[in-house]
């Protein structure tokens, strides 16, 4: 029988789960707890959450839940980094703090109901948000009218430069 503890626990994972983007499981071993307060803090500004879970309970809410099987880095202490918005964000708060600090380690997660390794983690991390991505489209659909536009006002141009030239010569 399941003691009441537990039963919150997998209730408030699900709940946590059911809107999340992406999931992001990271081995916080020796970090102190202002360098945890640092992270969650980062994790926080980018829009997503970090909370530690039991890994049995985790493991219980995924198979609830259908999603992937994450056995192989549910092991030791784990803490779970739960992106509701930007999944990039989040990966790239984690990826930076642990470039600064040795102690924390990426495990993996998941993703669009993907289970995702540490590496594909990082590789997510060194993507650009989405407002630059948004930024890119957009030069790339506007550069052709800006080429176009500069292509039909080069007659005009170079007449105007040319009574221009013809009228200070006058002078």
């Amino acid at each position: 029988m399941p003691n009441a503890q537990n039963t919150e626990m997998l209730a408030n994972i699900k709940a946590d789960l059911e809107g999340a983007k992406a999931m992001w499981v990271v081995d916080y071993r020796g970090l102190t707890v202002k360098e945890i307060q640092n992270l969650r803090r980062q994790i926080r500004e980018a829009g997503a959450t970090m909370k530690v879970y039991k890994n049995t309970i985790m493991h219980i809410a995924l198979a609830e839940l259908d999603a992937p099987n994450l056995d192989e880095i549910l092991a030791g202490p784990s803490a779970f980094v739960i992106a509701e918005e930007d999944p990039v964000a989040s990966a790239k708060a984690i990826k930076t703090f642990a470039a600064g600090n040795e102690n924390l380690v990426i495990k993996g997660g998941m993703m669009d109901g993907a289970y995702v390794d540490a590496e594909q983690v990082k590789a997510i991390a060194s993507l650009p948000s989405r407002e630059e991505l948004i930024a890119k489209l957009l030069g790339t659909i506007n550069n052709p009218l800006v080429q176009t536009v500069r292509v039909l006002n080069a007659p005009m141009e170079a007449f105007a430069r040319t009574v221009a030239a013809i009228a200070e010569k006058a002078a």
